[in-house]
């Protein structure tokens, strides 16, 4: 009886050797209960849920549209009251809040940005091809460009100073003295009613043989749309005392005219100034 419980003891340990060195698969047969999940030939379906953006970034998003809506609203009114009121009413407004005129100038900005070609930079030009002696007042330079741009010396003048250079005043009564600028500039800021009281002043302060050059959005010379007749706008200027040297009428999107100042100028009592059609931008 001994001999046979030492058989059994040496089978059931060489059993154990067996199970021991089997392969893995065998293994697994052994103990079902770690063998892999059976699957089916036909994957399970999975609900498609498309990615949202996060919180934030949407709601950031409509405030910056909501936003720029606001803001270019609110620069089309300002646009609207600077041409259909006179200066010094426009500098009354600067002055009861001076922020406006930085809303004002960003909605300019943002407008300009669409033209294939800016006049403030065929106008840079021109002084380049003239002598750098030549004094310059700029009339309503905003954030003085030209002045930033040449080497002459330049007087910018607007209603509201943003930057340490600008002097800020009505455009119809400047600082300056009388004869004492060889050029000066309109760059589409003959806005408000009383626009041929800043060109009597810019011809105060003008050398005689000086140079008037302006520049003016197209629609408001547009005869045929309310606009003026740049030709009877031409004859008034002369009357100040200029001679139409040319007038620049290529670009789709502005006007541009060169006038030279009489060396003697004999006074007129009256003129009949053509009223400028006010340009006032559409909604985006």
């Amino acid at each position: 009886m001994a001999g046979e419980g030492k058989r059994r003891a040496r089978r059931g340990k060489r059993k154990r050797h067996s199970l021991n060195n089997a392969s893995p698969s065998l293994q697994k047969e052994e103990h079902p209960s770690i063998s892999p999940p059976l699957h089916s030939s036909r994957p399970p379906k999975r609900s498609r849920v498309e990615p949202s953006a996060p919180k934030s970034t949407a709601s950031s998003s409509f405030l910056d549209k909501i936003r720029g809506r606001l803001s270019g609203a609110h620069f089309r009114m300002i646009n609207e009251k600077l041409y259909t009121c006179s200066g010094n009413e426009a500098l009354d407004l600067f002055k009861k809040d001076p922020e406006l005129f930085d809303v004002y100038h960003a909605g300019y900005q943002e407008q300009m940005s669409h033209w294939p070609e800016q006049p403030v930079n065929i106008i840079i030009k021109w002084l380049k091809n003239h002598s750098s002696s030549m004094v310059v007042a700029d009339f309503g330079c905003g954030s003085a460009t030209l002045a930033k741009n040449v080497k002459n010396k330049v007087f910018s003048i607007d209603l509201v100073a943003n930057d340490p250079s600008v002097i800020a005043c009505d455009m119809s009564h400047t600082p300056l003295d009388s004869s004492s600028v060889d050029v000066t500039v309109f760059c589409l800021s003959l806005m408000g009613t009383d626009f041929p009281s800043y060109l009597q002043e810019a011809n105060r302060v003008l050398k005689p043989c000086g140079w008037l050059l302006i520049a003016e959005v197209r629609s408001r010379f547009d005869p045929n749309n309310g606009g003026a007749d740049p030709d009877k706008f031409c004859e008034a200027v002369c009357k100040l005392g200029y001679t139409s040297v040319s007038k620049d009428l290529k670009n789709k999107m502005f006007l541009l005219f060169y006038f030279k100042k009489k060396e003697k100028v004999a006074p007129v009592k009256y003129i009949e100034w053509p009223e400028l059609k006010a340009c006032l931008y559409k909604r985006r």
